[in-house]
């Protein structure tokens, strides 16, 4: 009689792949940091070899692209065809969010040499966006650069605060405030008194208004259509100041 054997078949591996090889480094970037990426500890994470990925991948820069063409990928690109502000608005939001789900992506966003397809659409959709709306080619540039830099900053700012979150800010901030006890920092009584330990309090809320504050700005230097001929000024209006003979 023959026995059958109780032991339980060897796992399948997954065989590797290019998307695979992505889809770890990013979640390792994720957990560990960029710092932490490396082929080494991505083949460990992986369960092979180092050699093994570089059929896949040619070096870190290359795994880098991917990733952030990744990180681009999860935002939804703003339409041309929707109202820019709206589209601004939503775009803000969006990269915001991406940034609080991947950290280390802030630094590199915009570090790419070899930028992959998403991350050429995502720029594409945000300059058509802003040029139909009547932006000029100079001003599309400004206004794409200050709220970039208005949004990575903000993520910056977020990601180093010890709190997040409604009310979390009495947390950190009732301690410190037995510091200014002295009155020798009386400002600084009032903003945390008067405001930062107000119930309902949520340091995310101040993103909307400074780019609020942008948007109004950037909504001023829009250009009148072409079809759109400039209001003439008075008559005489042209003429050197003085006596008129």
């Amino acid at each position: 009689m023959m026995s059958v054997s109780t032991k339980n078949p060897p796992p399948q591996r997954i065989p590797l792949s290019r998307e695979r090889v992505l889809d770890c480094a990013l979640d390792l970037a994720d957990e560990s940091g960029i710092a932490s990426l490396t082929i080494r500890s991505l083949a460990i994470s992986m369960g092979t070899k180092p050699m093994s990925l570089y059929h896949y991948v040619a070096n870190k820069d290359e795994i880098l692209d991917g990733i952030v063409d990744r990180v681009f990928d999860e935002i939804e690109p703003p339409s041309p065809e929707g109202e820019w502000r709206d589209q601004m608005h939503r775009r803000a939001h969006a990269v915001r969010r991406a940034l609080r789900r991947h950290p280390w992506a802030v630094g590199l966003l915009e570090t790419r040499t070899t930028p992959g397809a998403a991350t050429l659409r995502h720029h594409e959709a945000t300059l058509a966006t802003l040029r139909t709306a009547g932006f000029s080619v100079r001003m599309t540039a400004h206004a794409y650069a200050l709220l970039d830099s208005y949004i990575y900053g903000a993520a910056l700012q977020e990601a180093a605060l010890p709190f997040h979150g409604p009310d979390a800010a009495a947390d950190v901030t009732t301690s410190i405030v037995k510091l200014f006890s002295d009155g020798q920092y009386p400002c600084l009584v009032e903003i945390a008194t008067e405001h930062v330990l107000k119930p309902g309090y949520d340091f995310g809320d101040e993103f909307d208004f400074g780019l609020n504050l942008i948007l109004d700005g950037l909504a001023r230097s829009i250009q009148p259509p072409a079809d759109h001929a400039p209001d003439q000024p008075p008559r005489g209006r042209d003429k050197a100041p003085g006596p008129q003979p």
